[in-house]
């Protein structure tokens, strides 16, 4: 019911965006693929720099993946 979309390779093969496609408005901007598809970033420790830059991410975008895939898991 819901792919979740991990790292730049995944999110733009599977929402078949062009290879210019700039994976951190795909990931703020989330929502428009919503209810089939959340983008995420790679969890890998080089992207603490991409953490830094984007505040947004955590705030914003993690609480709602935790409500759907809690809503998934009922």
């Amino acid at each position: 019911e819901l792919f979740i979309l991990v790292g730049s390779y995944a999110i733009k093969y599977y929402l078949n965006l062009k290879s210019s496609a700039k994976t951190t408005e795909v990931i703020r901007d989330f929502e428009a693929y919503l209810p089939k598809y959340f983008p995420l970033v790679h969890p890998s420790p080089r992207n603490n720099i991409w953490l830094a830059k984007n505040p947004w991410f955590e705030p914003e975008l993690l609480p709602e993946l935790k409500k759907r895939v809690a809503q998934l898991m009922k």
